[in-house]
């Protein structure tokens, strides 16, 4: 079982208005005058639940989650099909944490991204170096075409079967392409059981590839309608772009990390990122350290969590306020 501490509420929390209409939900936990760190969650789409508070030492850290553009508890909720999603994208993601940082009168941070929050803190980073301390990122991703080429149609060798019934739930004259951009399509329709249907069959396609290990199972939020069209809605908006990154552009980018210290923590049977995506990324970035943990997958089980734990313990063991 992870080691995680104990359960602890917001000291401060709020809905910040950052433009397009969209208001951005945002707390604070543990030590108000701590170490500041800022969780970059998942999906994109998942929203940053309360068990992202339990990573930090809250006597050490002031922890501040937010949840992305349409998620969780901010507004207006991507899931409805009304809400336009035009004004959500990757730029948007970066100038709302800048805002945020601004807002709390936060000079510097630590980043703890996972998944997709890795690719955000990426982005974020390589714009904003002087605003960041340290990073720890785990289940890492770059969010290019070749990873989501890999998630969305290479994994099928692996699961036939599964992929199969993911291909078939689009129109066939689509299943050659895109499949991210079909199904977003497919989760506009005006008809609420095609949308339905689309939004079951991308969950289920999902489950297939982070369930692959013994003791992991199907994930229970995607049994909420509410949450599996919401992150249904936002995870083929932004993978039909390939997150708006440049191929291989944080890679390239990470030049700019230079001096932030950073851990990268990856499962060696991660089928979702497969080990290479944070090999290449630590080889671009001399301040980052590579934590493979043999046994685990995709997502903070199977001994990552610990790993990320101790790294922030490490990096908060060495804060002065």
């Amino acid at each position: 079982m992870m080691r995680v501490y104990p359960e602890i509420e917001p000291f401060a929390a709020g809905l910040l208005a950052v433009g397009d209409g969209h208001l951005v939900y945002w707390e604070s936990c543990g030590n108000p005058l701590g170490k500041p760190a800022l969780v970059l969650h998942g999906g994109p789409g998942s929203g940053a639940s309360a068990g992202w508070r339990r990573f930090f030492d809250p006597a050490v850290y002031r922890i501040v989650l937010f949840d992305q553009r349409g998620c969780g508890r901010s507004t207006p909720d991507a899931g409805d099909v009304r809400t336009d999603l035009s004004t959500n994208t990757m730029p948007h993601l970066l100038a709302d944490i800048e805002k945020l940082r601004e807002h709390l009168n936060i000079d510097r941070w630590l980043l703890l991204g996972g998944s997709w929050g890795s690719a955000l803190g990426l982005g974020y980073a390589q714009r904003h170096p002087d605003r960041v301390t340290e990073m720890v990122l785990f289940s890492v991703v770059t969010s290019t075409p070749a990873e989501h080429r890999w998630i969305t149609r290479d994994l099928g060798r692996i699961f036939p079967e599964q992929w199969d019934r993911f291909s078939d739930a689009v129109p066939a004259a689509e299943r050659d392409g895109n499949l991210p951009a079909a199904y977003a399509r497919l989760l506009a329709d005006p008809d609420e059981t095609v949308r339905d249907r689309a939004a079951r069959a991308w969950c289920a396609w999902e489950d297939a590839l982070v369930s692959n290990l013994p003791g992991s199972g199907p994930d229970p939020r995607f049994e909420d309608p509410v949450f599996r069209m919401t992150f249904a809605r936002l995870v083929t908006h932004y993978w039909a772009h390939d997150g708006w990154f440049t191929d291989g552009e944080l890679i390239a980018g990470a030049h700019r990390l230079a001096g932030i210290p950073g851990v990268l923590v990856h499962g060696r049977l991660d089928l979702g990122s497969p080990v290479d995506v944070p090999w290449q990324l630590s080889k671009a970035w001399p301040a980052a350290r590579l934590e493979l943990v043999d046994e685990a997958g995709h997502g903070a089980g199977h001994g990552v969590g610990d790993a990320v734990i101790s790294a922030l313990d490490q990096f908060g063991a060495s804060y002065h306020d």
